[in-house]
C-alpha cells in the first residue's frame, strides 16, 4: 500500500532525526520505502537547491525564489515520487508544498492564490496522507541550529540569515494552515519540545494505523 508522509517545521524542529527513525522503523517491519527531501531529491533539484541556499544569494528575489522551490519540486515529484508510490512504496518527503504556504506565503507575504496554482502545476495535484509538523518556538529552534553550525554539524545557509520574526510569521503560518485544512485529519501536529524518543512512538503510532 503506498503511503505519501511529509515533514513539516521550522529549522531545528527535529525533522531530520525524525524521519531517520521512522525509517529505521519502517526498515525493522519490512516496508518498501524511500526517503527524500526539497529543495533537491534529484540530480536536477540538488542544483537548484545549491543556488537558494547559498549565503552569497543575498540579491535573490522572493519571486525568483518561489519559482525555484517549485521548479525542485516538479522535478521531484515526477521522476521519484509519483513513480515509487505507483509501486506501492511509503514516500517520506523532508518538506513539501505546506513549507511553500509557510515560508513564502505566510513569511515572504506573497500571494496564496498564485501560490496554490503554481503548486498545483507542480505537483499534478499530489496531495500528502499525512503532514506531520513538529512545533518548536522560535527562539529554541534557533539556537538548535546555531548550535548545529557551531559544531559543524550542519551549514547555516541563506535562509537562516533571516530576522526571527520571520520564523514567527512561519510558525503562525504552519498553525493556521492546520485550522483551515479541508481534510484537518492529515496532520498530526507535534510538540518539538518532547523527548525524541517520545516523538518517534507519537509518529510511529499514527503511521502504523495508517
Amino acid at each position: 500500500m503506498s503511503l505519501f508522509i511529509t515533514f513539516e517545521g521550522t529549522d531545528g524542529s527535529g525533522k531530520t532525526t525524525q524521519i531517520q527513525r521512522l525509517t529505521a522503523r519502517l526498515e525493522a517491519e519490512g516496508q518498501t520505502f524511500y526517503a527524500t527531501r526539497e529543495p533537491g531529491g534529484t540530480k536536477i533539484g540538488d542544483q537548484i537547491r545549491q543556488v537558494l541556499h547559498d549565503v552569497n544569494n543575498t540579491e535573490m528575489t522572493a519571486e525568483a525564489e518561489i519559482l525555484l522551490y517549485t521548479a525542485s519540486r516538479a522535478q521531484l515529484v515526477r521522476e521519484l515520487v509519483n513513480p515509487r508510490l505507483a509501486r506501492g512504496e511509503v514516500v517520506l518527503c523532508d518538506r513539501y508544498v505546506e513549507s511553500t504556504y509557510a515560508y513564502q506565503g505566510y513569511g515572504r507575504g506573497l500571494d496564496f492564490a498564485m501560490l496554490r496554482s503554481l503548486s498545483e502545476f507542480a505537483t499534478q495535484g499530489l496531495r500528502p496522507d499525512l503532514i506531520i509538523y513538529l512545533d518548536l518556538d522560535i527562539e529554541t529552534g534557533l539556537a538548535r541550529k546555531a548550535n548545529l553550525a557551531a559544531t559543524g554539524q550542519e551549514a547555516l545557509n541563506r535562509m537562516d540569515k533571516l530576522e526571527q520574526a520571520f520564523y514567527q510569521r512561519v510558525r503562525d503560518g504552519y498553525h493556521e494552515l492546520a485550522r483551515q485544512d479541508s481534510e484537518p485529519t492529515r496532520w498530526l501536529i507535534l510538540s518539538a519540545s518532547e523527548s525524541i524518543e517520545t516523538i518517534a512512538q507519537q509518529i510511529w503510532a499514527r503511521v502504523s494505523a495508517l
